[in-house]
């Protein structure tokens, strides 16, 4: 199976993490601050504040 790179992301966590640049196959992977995953928005400062909003817009949107 081969990886694909595309698809691949770094997050930072929390404040005392060093900013540290990831490479594979020389080739630098994306940093991000925020990712969503199975449906669950992760933040490099691991607060749930993007999440709720999202889930109550998706709520709201519903409900009209």
């Amino acid at each position: 199976m081969l990886f694909n790179l595309d698809k691949c992301k770094v997050t930072h966590l929390w404040f005392n993490n060093p900013y540290v640049d990831y490479f594979i196959y020389a080739i630098q992977i994306q940093e991000v601050h925020e990712e969503k995953d199975l449906g669950v928005i992760v933040s490099d400062d691991l607060k749930w504040d993007k999440q709720c909003v999202a889930v109550v817009k998706k709520l709201t949107n519903y409900l009209a």
